[in-house]
């Protein structure tokens, strides 16, 4: 049986680790080099670096600043945040990445996915998928947003994580606006409609207040790993605690401690 990963992640604005509500009202968390040290010794499975602000300001992804993180990170490193085009995944596997997230782009151009993944392989392509409530859609009652969730779309979350596996992806970076940073527990209806119809695992993102909001969104969502940020940098709960509950829970982790 495949280990739950617990992964940390790095929003990463101006150089800075940030953290919000709903991808608004950024405060600083701590520098991204010294937290990724630390995650790496406190038995984190991977690590997320997502350059949020890098597609609004129409850039690519700090690759100085992706080199020093993966310099002090010895498990996979998925990094994210104004990927456009086939380079910027040759970039940014040169400068440490093991795992490249795509999502804006893959809007834009939705044969980036099929065509990152027929040069580098499925194991290195990531479909970032930030979705909201929207009764709009009958089929799964979400859409998606792009942009660091700014750009609000009509396209159905469902349809485009089916299209994005089909075309290659071989994992999805699910996250809820409506409850990002809300710590109020991952939106678990949305993973398990995501997790449900596709054939890659999905890493649920967003809302994450305790370690049994995690146990619920693995085992109601059928999520492959979890994704969390304040209740990491903020020192509410450790990797270890996750872990453990986890594990009383019946859910298979690698022990790290």
């Amino acid at each position: 049986m495949l280990s739950t990963r617990v992964i940390p992640c790095l929003d990463v604005h101006n150089g800075r680790t940030v953290k919000g509500i709903n991808f608004n009202d950024l405060v600083d968390a701590g520098d991204p080099v010294e937290l990724a040290m630390l995650y790496n010794k406190l038995g984190a499975d991977e690590l997320c670096f997502l350059d949020i602000s890098a597609t609004n300001e129409q850039r690519s992804t700090m690759y100085n600043m992706v080199s020093k993180v993966s310099e002090q990170c010895f498990i996979p490193l998925t990094v994210g945040g104004g990927v456009k085009e086939i380079l910027d995944f040759k970039y940014l596997l040169k400068s440490g990445a093991d795992k490249v997230s795509v999502n804006s782009a893959a809007l834009q151009d939705p044969l980036l996915i099929k065509k990152a993944a027929d040069k580098f392989g499925s194991q290195c392509v990531v479909l970032a998928i930030d979705a909201y409530k929207d009764i709009r859609n009958k089929k799964s009652g979400y859409s998606i947003a792009t942009h660091g969730g700014k750009k609000k779309t009509d396209k159905d979350a469902l349809d485009w994580a089916v299209n994005g596996v089909n075309n290659g992806a071989g994992e999805i970076l699910l996250t809820s606006i409506n409850t990002d940073g809300t710590k109020s527990g991952y939106d678990v209806t949305l993973t398990s409609i995501i997790s449900n119809n596709v054939t890659v695992p999905v890493i649920a993102s967003g809302g994450a207040g305790s370690p049994l909001d995690m146990v619920k969104v693995v085992l109601e969502g059928n999520a492959s790993a979890v994704l969390a940020a304040s209740i990491f940098h903020y020192g509410i709960y450790s990797i270890e605690n996750v872990k453990k509950e986890m594990q009383d829970q019946g859910i298979n982790v690698r022990q790290t401690w």
